[in-house]
Formats: structure tokens, sequence, C-alpha cells
């Protein structure tokens, strides 16, 4: 099976070299979108076949095979996030035949005379923030993003500076190629927070984050709870455990009893690429969760209160990799728990304080609880900071 898959702009009249119309001339089945045939209707030859793309795409799909040849339009570049993907994708075996035309952010980027070469790259068309998320967290200074409906630049205007992404400009564009309502402006994050824009629509925002950035955050930079500086996972000992943790090849981070958030903060500045999924008992620190997460610019954690050994796993991200920063006593049966969820190369860590008058050993507790759990032990690594107490870093795997 052969598809011709036409790249147009959203104009009443696209243009479409010589090459082009003879392919259309010469066919007799046509797809695309509603709007595509608006705009393409006129030229099609007498008795042509028109199939709307819609979803179910299965339906779709099911009518192509039912021909040698389809002609499909689709928007701008059909291969950046575009239709020629799913045809690709659906069948691997076909043949395509591509006419592209400028995707929406490269017409953007000509209309602001913006060398777009180093551009990060985003899709909230239809996808949650963590794409956008992990370009913030990385400072790209760059970021062009294709949005949706719910993902208004209004929506990412505000979401950049609620987590302090403030030193930005907003640059959006609005039925760009279209001659009789295009617009592009050139705003504030504030002043596009409060706008409202036309749909489609898509932004590049350009700019820097001037917070310092930090390899390990200092304790003190931290809202902490009830002021006690005893109750957050010091710098040192949180490198070490993300180290443990080797978060440089997971991909899916549990933080059990998470408190100030200093673990699931530093996680997600350090390895950006990392869902980070935080669980804690205690009412009082979702507010300290915030409030950390927002100062220190890192969106995307995903909190949930309660007690872990209570909690609904069934819709949640596997694990691979596992911090257990309060147990409550209860470390053996929250630990059996999460070996019902956890890769099969995921690890656990956890930090043990040595101290003269702690009355649970959390490090026996650690070694009864692997012992009949049946889990290998590595080599404990035991470090002091300053004048407090011992730690040991403690990790285990399947």
């Amino acid at each position: 099976m052969k598809y011709f898959v036409i790249g147009i702009a959203d104009a009443p009249h696209p243009f479409l070299p010589s090459e082009v119309l003879q392919v259309i001339a010469r066919g007799r089945v046509f797809s695309g979108g509603k709007r595509h045939h608006e705009l393409v209707g006129s030229l099609l030859p007498e008795g042509a076949q028109w199939i709307d793309i819609t979803v179910p795409l299965d339906a779709v799909f099911a009518q192509y095979r039912q021909h040698d040849e389809v002609v499909v339009f689709a928007s701008g570049d059909p291969l950046f996030y575009g239709f020629a993907n799913t045809i690709v994708t659906r069948q691997p075996d076909a043949q395509v035949v591509l006419y592209p035309w400028f995707n929406s952010l490269q017409t953007l980027a000509h209309r602001l005379v913006l060398p777009y070469h180093d551009m990060r790259i985003v899709s909230l068309t239809g996808r949650p923030w963590p794409e956008l998320d992990r370009a913030l967290i990385e400072r790209a200074t760059k970021i062009g993003v294709l949005t949706d409906r719910i993902h208004t630049p209004a929506a990412i205007a505000r979401r950049m500076l609620d987590y302090g992404y403030s030193d930005y400009t907003m640059h959006v564009g609005e039925h760009l190629g279209n001659i009789e309502c295009e617009r592009v402006s050139t705003l504030s994050l504030p002043e596009a927070a409060e706008s409202k824009f036309d749909y489609p629509n898509c932004l590049i925002v350009t700019g820097h984050d001037s917070r310092p950035r930090h390899f390990g955050i200092p304790e003190r930079e931290f809202a902490l709870l009830d002021g006690r500086e005893k109750m957050i996972t010091k710098a040192p000992i949180r490198l070490l455990s993300l180290q443990a943790l080797r978060l440089q090849c997971r991909h899916v981070l549990w933080d059990i009893g998470f408190c100030t958030g200093s673990v699931s903060i530093e996680a997600r500045l350090q390895f950006p690429h990392v869902q980070v999924i935080a669980f804690e008992i205690r009412r009082e620190c979702e507010a300290l969760m915030a409030m950390n997460s927002r100062r220190h610019g890192t969106p995307g954690i995903d909190v949930h209160m309660g007690d872990f050994l209570q909690c609904d796993l069934s819709a949640l991200p596997r694990p691979d990799a596992v911090f257990i920063g309060g147990h409550g006593g209860k470390l053996k049966e929250i630990m059996a728990r999460v070996l019902t969820v956890l890769s099969h190369d995921g690890c656990m860590v956890m930090n043990s304080v040595t101290a003269p008058r702690v009355t649970t050993d959390s490090h026996q507790l650690w070694n009864d609880a692997c012992a009949e759990l049946g889990l290998t032990q590595e080599q404990p690594l035991r470090i002091v900071v300053n004048d407090n107490h011992p730690i040991e870093i403690l990790t285990c795997r399947r």
C-alpha cells in the first residue's frame, strides 16, 4: 500500500508546488481532518472519495486498507508529531511519500526571525506536563511548545510562575499560516498568564532561570517541619542516597515518608528524567512539599498523602528505585508491600541513624526485614556530617 502525505499550512488557499498538484490530480482516495477538507476541497478531482480522520483510528485505517493508494493531507510537517508517524507505526510495510510544509514552531520562529537550531521541543498536545517540567529544570533557554485547549499559553505561563521560572519571555503564534487571522504576540509571563489566545496556537519561551543551582541544596533553604533541622536529610547524605539509588539509569522513584520533600526535590533537580512519586502520612507535610518544590523549581512531583500501607497503588507506575525516609515502626510491612510492585532490577535505600538514646535500632529492623523477605544487601556506607550522629546508608535489591 502507498501513501502520499502532503503537509499544508492553515491558509484559505495553501501554496502547493506543481509536483504535489500532479499527485492530487491523479489521486482517487483522499483523507485528512475536516479543516483540511475545507482548505483543499476545491483542488480534488471530480468523483474523489474523502475519508475523514477521526477517532477511533482503527476505523480510519480499516477504510484505508480497502485501497492501494491514499493521499493524506496533514498540518505542517507530517513527521513532526504528525500523522505520518501514525501511518509508519500502524503500517510499517507501507510505502510513504512525504511532501512536508513548515511545522508551526518553525513558522513562529520565522515570524520572529529567531534562530531555532538550538530550540528544545516539547509537545503538550494531549500530553501531561513532564517534558516541559524537565526542560525547565534542565534550564533550557529556548523552548518551543505545542499546546492544546487545556495546556494553553496562559496555563503554561501560570505554571512557570508558580515554580519560580519568571525570567522568561513568551512568544505566542495564533492561526499561523492563515493570513486572515494570524497573530504573533510577545509578552512577559505575568501578561501571558492573564491573556486569552485563539486556538490553534503554539509558543516559544526564551530566557533563563537566574536562581543558583545547587548540587546538594543547603538545609537552610528548605521550609522545615516545626522548624526542626534534624527532620531533614542533610545535603551530603541526600546526595549519597541518590547515588545509592543509581537514579542516572532509573525511571520511577518512590519516596516513602517524604517529610519536607528534600529527597524528592533533590532527585528532581539532579535527575529530571526520573518520575518522582512521594508518600507521607503527616498532613502538615503536604504544604511543606508544595512550598519547597516551588521554592526550588521542581514541578511534577506526584504527592500522595496518607498511610503508605493503605494507599491505592494500582494506578501508579512501578518503581525501579525506592527511598524509605520514614517507616513508623512498620519497616518490614512497607518493604513487603514495595516488593509487590518493585521492578525486577529495582532497589530500596534507607538511612539509619546511630544515636545513644534511640530505642529502636532501624538498622536491625532493616537486617531482619531483608533476611525475611529474601533481599540481597549491599555494603552499608557509614558517614558522619559535622557533629551529627553517624548515618548508615543501607541498600538492598531482589
